[in-house]
């Protein structure tokens, strides 16, 4: 299939792909709030032994704790740059076209982590994160949310667009 301009997708783009970020907000948000008022700070709860459990941790930096040990600038500076990232998403959402939908989806996912940790830093001074995965008690992976799920797997689908498109000249889906 030759590479063909994307049909317009009216004066609004695919924002109406916005509801899929408000939808990872408001997760995101009752989810902190329950494991904020459920557990105490670095508590565990074992849900799958030797692999998964709910914790209460705070981050003050960003992902993997990167100058969470710093004096609290990181906080304003990681809050601009969720701010500058989001009012790029919105705009390239906006330029997507109909034939578009997994690019949509994909910056939709990405958009709504974002909101959701920087509603965090901004409000509390740290993000919320629950969720700890671990082999026994050898190695464990940084605490995270249900918003840096959302960044993350926006983030693959993203890169596999990237890939197909170069690839092929063809979005991977649609």
């Amino acid at each position: 299939m030759p590479n063909v301009a994307p049909k317009a997708a009216g004066r609004f783009g695919r924002l109406g792909w916005l509801w899929l970020s408000v939808l990872v907000l408001v997760i995101d948000q009752a989810s902190k709030f329950y494991f904020e008022s459920s557990l105490t700070l670095y508590q565990q709860i074992v849900i799958i032994p030797d692999y998964f459990s709910w914790t209460l941790a705070y981050n003050t930096g960003a992902a993997f704790s990167f100058l969470a040990d710093s004096s609290g600038w990181q906080r304003w500076l990681f809050a601009l740059i969720a701010v500058v990232v989001s009012a790029v998403l919105v705009v390239w959402l906006k330029r997507l076209g109909r034939n578009e939908t997994w690019l949509a989806v994909a910056l939709a996912l990405v958009l709504g982590g974002a909101l959701g940790n920087l509603y965090d830093r901004i409000a509390l001074g740290h993000v919320i994160d629950f969720i700890l995965v671990h082999w026994q008690n050898r190695w464990y992976f940084p605490a995270f949310n249900f918003a840096d799920s959302a960044i993350s797997v926006g983030a693959v689908m993203l890169a596999l667009d990237m890939f197909k498109s170069k690839k092929t000249g063809e979005a991977v889906h649609d």
